[in-house]
């Protein structure tokens, strides 16, 4: 037996999470077996736990996109017990039983040897949140960026990439000018390395002008819709902006100016289907350059039966930090 939170669904369309038991043999079939010491919060999972339950296709379900632990059993050559994984993305979690339970049952192409530097504990704290905060870090890098060029801006800095986002930078070097729309996080973004708070307001101010005066030399959005149609035309010539996600809006209402006057670059980051050897860069690079001071600082503990609370919590915007769920307290 073991212990999930498993989101299921009533006649009425209506869906609860609660904390169970179940047997072993309830688990997907897959290569490799893996007692899960920690997971954590993500919004696709407050969207999987809450009403309707997001992306979930069938139910009983059991969320949580990320996991780490220690293999039980493996059928892949690969895996062998007793080693430690990390596991984020794949759409487990959503299509999937993740990450929000005792065990797990996964394909081993979906899992990643940890690093020896990083604690399982450490993993969750960095999460797919941080795991995509280093890809959009490199695929800045891989167009141009230096420290020298200027500030980078984050836009929803306190946030869970956001915030591993703006820690990374400032560790490598960069100027970091954070966005966000609480003024009480300010302290909290200069202690991740933020050197300039700018307040959301400043940027959610939709303009007419396509171009602006040119400020920014690379930039990690979390935002999208108004407020990244509005940075892109604040970008110097040549510049880029990593676009990890879209709290704001999934819309766009730009205009192509930036692209086509200054040469801005706007690049996506798929942190779900990454292939294995960038995966295994990314979590490298995430030990050597992250500094654990600054991630355990972002640390708020939470346990299974916190999560409908904390996924409720998450999608009004209101986490801070990155949430590290102890499965086995």
């Amino acid at each position: 037996m073991f212990r999930a939170l498993v989101v299921e669904k009533d006649d009425t369309n209506t869906t609860s999470a609660s904390v169970q038991n179940l047997d072993e043999s309830r688990l997907p079939a897959g290569d490799v077996t893996v007692a899960v010491e920690y997971s954590t919060l993500n919004y696709k999972d407050g969207l999987c736990i809450g009403p309707g339950g997001g992306m979930v296709r069938s139910y009983p379900h059991v969320p949580g996109i990320d996991f780490a632990g220690k293999v039980i059993a493996s059928s892949d050559p690969r895996y062998r017990s007793g080693d430690r994984v990390v596991l984020t993305g794949w759409r487990v979690g959503e299509t999937w039983w993740g990450g929000y339970a005792e065990k797990a049952c996964v394909k081993a192409d979906w899992l990643v040897p940890l690093p020896d530097a990083i604690s399982t504990r450490d993993a969750m704290a960095i999460g797919t949140a941080g795991f995509t905060a280093m890809l959009a870090l490199m695929a800045l890098e891989a167009h141009g960026l230096t420290p020298e060029q200027g500030e980078v801006l984050v836009t929803g800095a306190a946030g869970g990439v956001g915030s591993v986002a703006t820690a990374l930078l400032a560790a490598n070097g960069y100027q970091v000018a954070a966005v966000t729309g609480r003024p009480e996080t300010e302290a909290y973004l200069r202690d991740l390395g933020a050197s300039r708070i700018v307040p959301r307001a400043d940027l959610a101010e939709t303009v007419k002008k396509p171009l602006e005066s040119e400020i920014w030399a690379g930039a990690i959005d979390n935002a999208g819709g108004p407020m990244l149609a509005r940075l892109l035309g604040q970008m110097k010539s040549d510049a880029s902006v990593a676009a990890v996600g879209l709290a704001a809006s999934a819309d766009l209402p730009a205009k192509v100016t930036p692209f086509i006057l200054r040469g801005v670059n706007l690049l996506g980051i798929n942190s779900v289907t990454v292939p294995f050897a960038r995966r295994v860069e990314a979590w490298n690079r995430l030990a050597a350059e992250l500094p654990m001071e600054k991630l355990h600082a972002m640390i708020h503990p939470a346990t299974l039966s916190d999560l409908p609370a904390l996924g409720a919590a998450i999608l009004r915007g209101e986490v801070q930090g990155r949430v590290v769920v102890d499965v086995n307290a």
